[in-house]
């Protein structure tokens, strides 16, 4: 028999079957790694769980990083702020404003000790103790301090957060760092990207009043649902990587017809992130950067992304099967594609054939490079 607590959050996702919306948990729980069944215990605590207090700061930042959470859709934003959680401030997205809002938090913070999350998306500057970001007459640093201690989970939302990012690049002029740097003594959930994908975010924040603890983290902080593997296992265009074809630059035929974008800079093989399956803004398959031919920039690695230059090749930690295997281009040879699936099911061929390939390709790409520099190269793609 369902509760008028199910029927309730129905009503608010907007008539859904109880079916459906436990089918929806579900595919949460799954999305974090943890069993089928845990999609009950997900669904029983959003509708039954006082909702959890949210304070979120921000600082040195572009706004990016809120603007990627305006842009989900399961939930949806309204749903979340009015259904799943209880915002109690927010620079960007408060309803108040000036002593009003500043008064909210302040409430918020007394009546909520050890239990309120706190979100922060920016840097922090702490050169001449951090004058280059006041908000209501504080400083970045001074209101981090005085409210981190109360929380009872501390994300940081953003690669800004997380590690300075954009802010603490190249000369650093304002000494920017990220949260984690500033509060040794709690631990706090890294979500980096620029901007992360806002599901990461949601699914930690679930996963916590679901669970009361949070995820399982990697030693740098990450969620493992979401950062235990490298954008280049389940890339889009990894099948061109084991086949050994690489664009060249920009525009050449095959970075238009979606040749691997490796020699163009592409950060995948050494950055872990869940880009290429949980894609952002609801727009369908392809809406990421490598996806619409821009080699990824490594923006959730603390040392490459705003720290190694664009164009330099990426180091392969490791040459994994993809999860799926697919055409890099339409096969003319008469194999059928489900053959070429079952042959490439095995482990040790997918490494030893694919990840050998691809690599004598680039040896083979680079001499090429290295004749035409010479004039003595015959110009041809791999």
């Amino acid at each position: 028999m369902e509760t008028d607590a199910f029927a309730t959050v129905r009503r608010q996702l907007g008539g859904i079957s109880r079916r459906d919306f436990i089918k929806f948990c579900t595919v949460l729980a799954a999305g974090m790694g943890l069993p089928l069944s845990a999609g009950a215990r997900i669904a029983e605590a959003v509708v039954t769980a006082k909702r959890p207090p949210v304070i979120w700061l921000s600082f040195q930042e572009c706004t990016g990083c809120v603007e990627s959470l305006l842009r989900s859709s399961h939930p949806t934003l309204e749903h979340l702020l009015l259904d799943l959680i209880s915002l109690d401030y927010s620079e960007t997205l408060s309803a108040a404003a000036g002593h009003q809002v500043e008064e909210a938090k302040a409430d918020s913070i007394k009546a909520n000790k050890g239990r309120f999350v706190l979100v922060v998306d920016g840097a922090v500057p702490t050169k001449d103790n951090g004058i280059y970001c006041k908000i209501a007459g504080k400083t970045a640093l001074e209101i981090l301090k005085e409210t981190a201690p109360h929380a009872g989970a501390v994300i940081a939302m953003g690669s800004c957060a997380s590690w300075g990012g954009v802010a603490a690049a190249g000369s650093n002029p304002t000494d920017a760092v990220g949260i984690v740097d500033l509060l040794p003594k709690q631990k706090v959930v890294t979500i980096p990207g620029c901007p992360p994908n806002p599901y990461n975010l949601l699914s930690t924040v679930l996963y916590y009043i679901t669970f009361k603890k949070l995820p399982e983290l990697d030693e740098k902080g990450r969620p493992k649902f979401a950062y235990s593997r490298i954008i280049h296992e389940n890339c889009e265009r990894r099948p061109h990587f084991d086949a050994g074809r690489f664009a060249q630059q920009f525009g050449d035929d095959l970075h238009r017809r979606g040749a691997c974008l490796y020699k163009l800079g592409c950060k995948g093989p050494e950055t872990y992130a869940n880009c290429p399956t949980v894609l952002f803004g609801e727009t369908g398959a392809g809406t990421w950067p490598v996806g619409i031919g821009h080699p990824c920039f490594g923006c959730t690695e603390e040392k490459v992304g705003f720290k190694t230059p664009l164009f330099t090749l990426a180091n392969i930690k490791e040459l994994s099967p993809p999860v799926f295997f697919s055409e890099a281009f339409p096969d003319k040879s008469g194999i059928s594609p489900g053959i070429k699936v079952l042959a490439a099911g095995t482990a040790g061929m997918a490494i030893g054939v694919g990840g050998t390939a691809a690599l004598a390709a680039l040896k083979r790409s680079d001499a090429d490079d290295e004749g035409d520099e010479k004039g003595r190269g015959d110009g041809k793609e791999v």
